[in-house]
């Protein structure tokens, strides 16, 4: 999650945004940048990915058992 913390630190800041300013704009919680902006790992996939859309990316699930037998 640090990874996606810093990537949407940087990116805010890169466009001069506000933590409130960019909230408003990707139409989610100033409490959901907060948490993303802070790393916490119990986000909703949904709203991440809003604030992404911003920045022309997603996330997308990851099946672990397909990852696990892939690497086996």
């Amino acid at each position: 999650m640090k990874k996606l913390a810093q990537f949407v630190k940087e990116r805010r800041k890169e466009v001069n945004l506000t933590q409130e300013e960019f909230a408003e704009r990707t139409g989610v919680a100033l409490t959901v940048i907060r948490k993303i902006e802070q790393g916490k790992t119990n986000l909703n996939m949904d709203k991440v990915n809003l604030v992404l859309k911003m920045f022309g990316h997603t996330l997308a699930p990851v099946n672990l058992k397909e990852t696990t037998t892939a690497n086996d």
